[in-house]
């Protein structure tokens, strides 16, 4: 083996030394702690086996709440930010919408403030009597549609996932934006000779041909959803009552309240959906472009 083909492995070395023992290390230790009863009220700390995956499960604690939950968010934000990202994208991409750059620029602006200041903002702009929000609303005689849009287990929820919609969709719609602009022109010209007309023309050619780019972006969707935190903790902290709790605040409070083995357990859940689901869609991904 010559230094050239040496050379790659060397400088790939330190990287997978960081990365063992920084995230792949704390992982197998994590899954491990989830087969114990660790906590912070005994130094003890012995093997109980499936019990906790057991109890995450049940319905008996409220935790297969949260899971339903994290797998709603995820699903629905991942979803709607796709459908409109594409939408966006095709539409600020095109010529027949003045100031391009302008549109672009607004939708991706919520991007660059952190989800803790976005739920901060929005908490104070739905407050149920003092909220702008609300206060519009009545303002244009609306009264029907003021709502206590964070503190209604029936609207918590969604309003949460509305919000993080619109913090994350222009994301989406930079990233999506990218594909068209690489298919070749000719692949339309061709089409409009043969009479096809914009809407065909995205279903049969641009669609297509987006197909490795969406992949790419219902990864991001489904990773970030799964993970989902801030937002919730900044909202609502996972209440009206458990209503939008999601694993990744269960952790959070499971860690705080020193039941160390169940919040491993419930992160080791978490770590499963999305190695399981990447994999799955990266390997959809390679056989597109394979194809």
């Amino acid at each position: 083996m010559n230094m050239k083909k040496r050379y790659p492995t060397y400088m790939a070395a330190g990287a997978f030394v960081l990365f063992g023992v920084l995230v792949f290390l704390p992982g197998i230790l994590g899954i491990f702690y989830s087969f114990t009863d660790w906590n912070s009220y005994t130094s003890e700390v012995n093997f109980v086996g499936l019990r906790n995956y057991a109890k995450a499960f049940s319905n008996t604690e409220g935790y297969s709440g949260y899971i339903g939950n994290t797998l709603i968010f995820t699903l629905v934000t991942t979803a709607l930010k796709t459908i409109l990202g594409v939408g966006l994208a095709l539409m600020f991409n095109g010529k027949w919408v003045k100031g391009n750059h302008v549109h672009r620029m607004i939708i991706f602006s919520p991007q660059v403030m952190s989800y803790l200041i976005v739920g901060l903002v929005f908490k104070s702009l739905l407050n149920p009597t003092n909220g702008f929000i609300n206060n519009f609303l009545r303002g244009c005689g609306l009264d029907f549609l003021a709502k206590s849009w964070l503190s209604n287990p029936r609207l918590a929820f969604g309003t949460v996932i509305a919000v993080d919609i619109w913090k994350g969709v222009g994301y989406i719609m930079m990233v999506i934006m990218a594909g068209p602009q690489v298919i070749s022109v000719s692949y339309y010209e061709a089409a409009s000779m043969d009479g096809a007309s914009f809407w065909q023309k995205t279903r049969h050619i641009t669609i297509p041909l987006l197909a490795p780019v969406l992949i790419n972006a219902t990864v991001l969707n489904l990773t970030y959803g799964f993970r989902v935190f801030d937002i919730i903790y900044s909202l609502t902290n996972g209440g009206p009552g458990h209503a939008t709790e999601v694993l990744n605040t269960a952790v959070y409070s499971e860690f705080a309240k020193g039941n160390y083995a169940m919040g491993t357990t419930l992160s080791s859940i978490l770590f499963i959906f999305v190695m399981g689901i990447s994999y799955f869609l990266l390997k959809a991904l390679e056989m597109k472009e394979e194809d």
